[in-house]
């Protein structure tokens, strides 16, 4: 079973910068990509960022230029690093991954790990 664990959310000032860090464990699978989206309160979940096995990044509009999505394909993990935070970025944010295991491939969520923006 392949699970992911996300971590580096926390409470910070606006304008301020966190990074948040996911990593899938378990045995027996590859990750073809990796990314970021998040629940703001009251809101449906939204895509952040994503970056494929071979790098590939893609960003939401209002994440391009703050954000940026890294990974460490060794680690079989993803990072997002967030600067210039807003309180509009106040959201549960989620990892997830499409992996490959045991001959099939699937898409996994992490718990979520809650970011707050205070003005």
């Amino acid at each position: 079973q392949v699970q992911l664990v996300e971590s580096g959310g926390g409470l910070v000032q606006a304008g301020g910068s966190l990074r948040l860090s996911c990593a899938a464990s378990g045995s027996r699978f590859s990750v073809n990509f990796m990314g970021w989206y998040r629940q703001p309160p009251g809101k449906q979940r939204e895509l952040v960022a994503t970056i494929t096995r071979g790098g590939n990044t893609n960003y939401a509009s209002d994440g391009e230029g703050r954000f940026t999505i890294s990974g460490d394909g060794a680690k079989n993990a993803v990072y997002l690093q967030m600067n210039s935070l807003k309180p509009e970025d106040t959201a549960v944010y989620y990892c997830n991954a499409e992996v490959r295991t045991l001959g099939r491939t699937i898409n996994i969520w992490g718990p979520g790990t809650q970011v707050t923006v205070s003005s």
